[in-house]
């Protein structure tokens, strides 16, 4: 997302660096080649007039005009423009201040609508909630089956009355079921069409008159551009809608979208879906998000993807086998796994900052390592796992076998954890400056 932007806005960055002062002609200049990059990224024209003129408006003022160095404040000003064209702020979900909050979710379909139901519900589950998921879907075929897999997956209940009865109905019903299960949390699951029409927002408002729902989320598909931008508009006439959903944000988007939705309707982006995994999704930070398109990095994104995956129970044991030098292919395993829980290498290395999207397009990034790496040392037996130097030629060509690698693959993981295993040592031996102390050593 946001890769052929970001390029476009770094070249018209370019022009400013160039000068060392700069004068209100060079400004606007700059700007032609900043509106242009937003208008192939597909934002909304009008959303682009205004966002150019406010830029325009502060870059030629004293602030840069006067700078002694004038590119680093336009940067500044288009980021905090950007920022405030997304929204400002984050946006948190309203969470009723008497339980049951009934989360409503609408859009068209193929947006996502279903799957992202769920992954909001084991999101909030993950937090101490009990959700409760709700089949109103009673037209798309399979659509109460996919919830009820859903449901399965996230260890989380579905409420479902077949295809028979009235979504209003069942909406109402679920409401009092949650009421007697003791569930804070309501998803419903409504139907989605092709397009929008008058059938279908006729039972939207329906349901949201029944259970007067805390929070009406529309789903939308990032991968339709500017379509998007006219859809929650219409969805948010006719029902009032209070945030946003953007899904697949991890495609071939040009981003337009997420710049345009905040301003047309009013109503801010709350949660991005960002790939096909039940935890691919996060919430929406205008700031963070604007730090990504500037190729600036998203640094506390990466932070709480870190504390998510991060096991305290699991890291004090890894830091007394570490002063023990007792350190094993198995913490080498579980060190490997906690990683892989963050995410994608990629989305991983996206994040930081000084590195733009679509940087690393030509990379050749090997997500699959990790996979090979974890079938090797599970294809070791308990012994070899705990005293690698025993295994062999013979062993080798089993541990190969066994986890569909070769030989080469399986030396170069023993040389690997032979430096770990080292570096631990040195910094474990009391009579070295390397010694841990209180300072915990990642890995």
């Amino acid at each position: 997302m946001f890769e052929s932007l970001s390029d476009k806005l770094t070249n018209a960055f370019k022009k400013f660096k160039n000068k060392g002062k700069l004068t209100e002609a060079d400004v606007k200049e700059g700007m032609r080649e900043i509106k242009l990059a937003l208008l192939e990224a597909d934002v909304n024209f009008k959303v682009v007039r205004e966002f150019i003129k406010t830029v325009t408006e502060r870059a030629v003022g004293a602030e840069v005009l006067e700078s002694l160095v004038p590119a680093q404040q336009i940067v500044k000003i288009v980021n905090e423009e950007l920022t405030n064209m997304m929204g400002g702020s984050q946006s948190k979900l309203t969470i009723a201040s008497k339980p049951p909050t009934v989360i409503m979710m609408v859009g068209l379909q193929g947006a996502g609508k279903t799957t992202h139901a769920g992954k909001l519900a084991g999101m909030y589950k993950k937090q101490g909630k009990r959700p409760l998921l709700v089949a109103c879907d009673v037209y798309r075929p399979a659509a109460i089956k996919q919830l009820e897999i859903l449901g399965e997956k996230l260890d989380i209940p579905v409420f479902s009355m077949g295809d028979k009865v009235s979504p209003v109905e069942i909406a109402k019903e679920a409401l009092k079921h949650a009421e007697r299960h003791g569930h804070d949390m309501v998803f419903i699951d409504t139907a989605g069409r092709l397009h929008i029409d008058e059938a279908l927002m006729g039972e939207l408002i329906g349901i949201k008159e029944a259970v007067n729902p805390t929070e009406i989320l529309l789903t939308v598909d990032a991968m339709i551009g500017q379509d998007s931008v006219n859809v929650a508009q219409t969805f948010n006439d006719q029902l009032d809608i209070t945030g946003v959903i953007l899904t697949k944000l991890d495609g071939d988007t040009r981003g337009g979208a997420a710049l345009s939705i905040r301003h047309v309707t009013g109503k801010p982006i709350k949660f991005i879906g960002i790939g096909e995994k039940l935890d691919a999704i996060e919430p929406f930070h205008p700031d963070r998000m604007a730090s990504r398109i500037l190729g600036m990095g998203d640094v506390l994104s990466l932070i709480e993807k870190a504390e998510q995956a991060y096991d305290e129970k699991k890291a004090a044991e890894l830091e007394q086998k570490l002063r023990q030098s007792t350190f094993t292919l198995d913490d080498y395993l579980d060190q490997f796994q906690q990683v892989k829980n963050m995410g994608s290498i990629e989305s991983l290395i996206g994040m930081m900052p000084g590195i733009k999207p679509g940087a690393l397009k030509d990379a050749k990034i090997d997500e699959k390592a990790m996979g090979r790496v974890e079938a090797i040392i599970k294809s070791m037996t308990p012994g070899e796992r705990a005293k690698p130097e025993i295994i062999g030629a013979s062993r080798k060509k089993r541990i190969a076998m066994g986890s569909g690698t070769t030989v080469e693959e399986v030396n170069r993981l023993l040389k690997q954890f032979d430096q770990v295993q080292k570096l631990v040592k040195q910094f474990s031996n009391p009579g070295k400056k390397g010694r841990f102390g209180k300072m915990k050593i990642p890995f």
